[in-house]
């Protein structure tokens, strides 16, 4: 497993996925202040692409990417490309399902936004687990069980409304107007 610190200038070549081009430009500009070399590409496609010319160390994806494939499929690829590469996945679109599917196919951490360039270094230097990780007794409320249900099926769907919708057994625009509420990204 790679080490953030220990790695040569030369080494710190930075994967950003995301389909938010102010974002994506906003979290280049600032990992290449801290001396990475960094690389984009907007879709699972574009990433491919990217691969066939250059080996990041680093990457970071978007869960949600509009078009072609998730994060998810991104994390996959990535990790087949180099299995010691270190991917954060970044999403405002959280669950725990969609969290252990990213890490079971790659990533080394997974992270909510708003997350800044701190906290995916950080990331990335933790990227092997702890038991230090304080348990919480929170119970869990039926608005989370069914929150975590929508992104288990949209993760299973490849991010498909209409899909997702039948198979909950609900309208779309019901569901579309959930995922309204909580203004997924």
């Amino acid at each position: 497993m790679r080490k953030v610190g220990a790695m040569p200038a030369e080494e710190r070549l930075l994967l950003i996925v995301e389909d938010d081009a102010s974002f994506a430009k906003a979290l280049s500009r600032s990992f290449e202040r801290r001396g990475y070399r960094v690389l984009q590409a907007e879709s699972h496609e574009q990433m491919k692409q990217v691969l066939q010319a250059e080996s990041p160390a680093y990457a970071v994806v978007d869960l949600k990417l509009t078009g072609d494939a998730s994060g998810l499929a991104c994390v996959a690829t990535l990790h087949a490309h180099d299995a010691g590469m270190l991917i954060v996945v970044l999403t405002g679109f959280a669950s725990i399902a969609t969290a252990v599917e990213a890490i079971k196919l790659g990533a080394c951490h997974y992270l909510a936004k708003p997350s800044n360039t701190d906290d995916i270094e950080a990331a990335f230097g933790r990227a092997e687990g702890t038991t230090d990780v304080e348990l919480t007794n929170r119970t869990t409320s039926i608005k989370t069980l069914e929150w975590e249900r929508i992104h288990q099926t949209l993760a299973e769907t490849d991010f498909n409304i209409s899909e997702t919708a039948r198979r909950l057994g609900m309208h779309r625009r019901t569901l579309a107007r959930k995922l309204g509420k909580l203004q997924v990204r």
